[in-house]
């Protein structure tokens, strides 16, 4: 019997090639999208602004339709089974999201598509032992007593043994404050990532992760750090420190004050910070695209910002600067000279 065509599909659209030639960024980019429409706060905007995704580049529809399959298989699974895969450990509430169930339990089943959604943000926040979503900031409570506060868009998982208490950075940012460990014989307190490994002795710090390079903070304490690749050399950072270091190289240590770890309160303290670093920062915290103009780029700005609101943040920085944020939609906002 001839396959009935997908009603959501275009009947002249040309075949698809072959979903292993799809560009990962442009699935993670579908994965979010569908992960938005999926929530609770969906608006007409949403949905609106994601058929113009759709619509802008042939991919981007051949990534929504690759996703779509996964979920109608997923839709069609006898209630058990479902039940069975989207199953949540009772003390891990963050699995909780119906958005982040859905997404986990179409990798599972559709099998292929483990290997389109493992790259992307959406499907690693729901695999990570911890996990925060954009915007989102989440303090919790390790085994030994250390206290880790996650930053927006932050995934670790936790590995305790016998030898070592440690804590693996995938992305974003955390604070960490240690506990004396309680084991009889000592375990060294690490926080291993991309570009290397931070040994924590006894002490407050904070470490963030971006693509190219990572840095450290040091408010109470010290901790000793090492490049992935030059592992036999180690560097002591002690409180009122802090240092860039990419795989291959230390910066040279630098002040850093305790206004650093703010955001741990959800706000942004700007000290005389130009308006393209403030808007790329405040941009970690909200969804979808938030860019400056070259015009006011340049111009400088202090005060405390809310990153839990920031559109209140955005309000406020026009307050005390010529310029408006523009909304073309809810997830693209463009500051401009006003």
């Amino acid at each position: 019997m001839p396959k009935t065509p997908d009603p959501r599909t275009p009947m002249n659209a040309p075949a698809a090639p072959d979903a292993t030639a799809l560009n990962p960024a442009i699935v993670a980019k579908a994965a979010e999208w569908m992960a938005r429409l999926w929530s609770e706060d969906a608006r007409a905007e949403d949905k609106a602004a994601c058929a113009q995704w759709r619509a802008a580049h042939p991919d981007h529809e051949r990534a929504w339709q690759e996703l779509q399959i996964f979920e109608d298989k997923l839709d069609g699974l006898p209630p058990e089974l479902a039940h069975h895969v989207l199953r949540e450990p009772a003390d891990q509430a963050w699995q909780k999201r119906t958005t982040l169930r859905r997404l986990f339990g179409l990798a599972i089943v559709a099998g292929g598509a483990a290997s389109l959604l493992h790259s992307t943000d959406t499907w690693q926040l729901g695999t990570a032992d911890y996990a925060t979503a954009t915007g989102e900031i989440r303090e919790i409570w390790l085994a030994d007593g250390t206290s880790i506060v996650l930053a927006t868009a932050t995934r670790i998982d936790v590995r305790f043994d016998a030898q070592e208490r440690r804590i693996v950075l995938h992305a974003g940012e955390i604070l960490i404050t240690t506990a004396p460990d309680p084991a009889s014989v000592h375990r060294p307190f690490r926080v291993h990532g991309r570009h290397g490994r931070i040994e924590a002795l006894g002490t407050r710090f904070s470490v963030r992760q971006d693509e190219s390079a990572s840095q450290v903070a040091v408010f109470e304490g010290a901790v000793e750090l090492r490049s992935r690749r030059i592992p036999d050399l180690a560097i002591r950072i002690s409180a009122g420190e802090g240092s860039h270091y990419s795989a291959t190289r230390i910066a040279p240590l630098t002040p850093v004050q305790e206004s650093a770890a703010a955001w741990r309160n959800g706000v942004l303290l700007a000290e005389n910070m130009r308006v393209a670093d403030f808007v790329a920062e405040l941009a970690r915290y909200r969804p979808g695209l938030l860019r400056c103009d070259p015009a006011v780029a340049e111009l400088r700005v202090s005060g405390v910002f809310s990153l839990r609101d920031t559109d209140r943040a955005l309000q406020n920085l026009a307050l005390a600067l010529p310029l408006v944020p523009v909304y073309r939609t809810r997830y693209w906002v463009t500051l401009q000279a006003s």
